[in-house]
């Protein structure tokens, strides 16, 4: 009795979290256009990523958007969205209402990384885990063509 209360009272304690690692499925929103500049549409701090299209599967990340760049990061975890990802680059996010159809594409450049980190630590007040490219998954966002 005493397991099932405390069950139900950390559910209930979670569904109030805007953060929480677990995943889910297909994401739903307005289809929008991706705009020309992700820094107002990417302010949120928590969106919600969907990736593996044949059978969806969703999960809620920070996001960086700087200019033209949107970028997603996992550090040194090679989670499943990011397997994912390297075998279908397709992706969906959802920022507030607005899902955008997007791709993904892994960042290799450690100047890039080095410039998206300066903006990462002011907006989350960390800098990204593991600070080698060579050994973190940093994804661009970009526009389907």
């Amino acid at each position: 009795m005493i397991g099932r209360s405390l069950v139900a009272a950390t559910l209930a304690f979670l569904s109030g979290c805007n953060y929480i690692p677990i995943s889910g499925g297909k994401l739903d929103g307005e289809l929008t256009e991706p705009p020309a500049d992700w820094t107002e549409a990417a302010a949120e701090k928590i969106i919600r990523l969907e990736t593996n299209p044949s059978d969806p599967y969703s999960v809620k990340l920070w996001i960086l958007g700087v200019g033209l760049d949107l970028y997603v990061h996992a550090g040194a975890n090679r989670t499943t969205w990011v397997e994912h990802i390297e075998a279908d680059p397709n992706v969906r996010v959802l920022i507030g209402e607005k899902l955008y159809e997007l791709r993904a594409e892994r960042v290799t450049s450690q100047e890039e990384f080095d410039a998206m980190a300066i903006p990462y630590k002011a907006k989350y007040g960390n800098a990204p885990r593991n600070p080698d490219i060579n050994e973190a998954y940093l994804f661009r966002l970009l526009p389907r063509t």
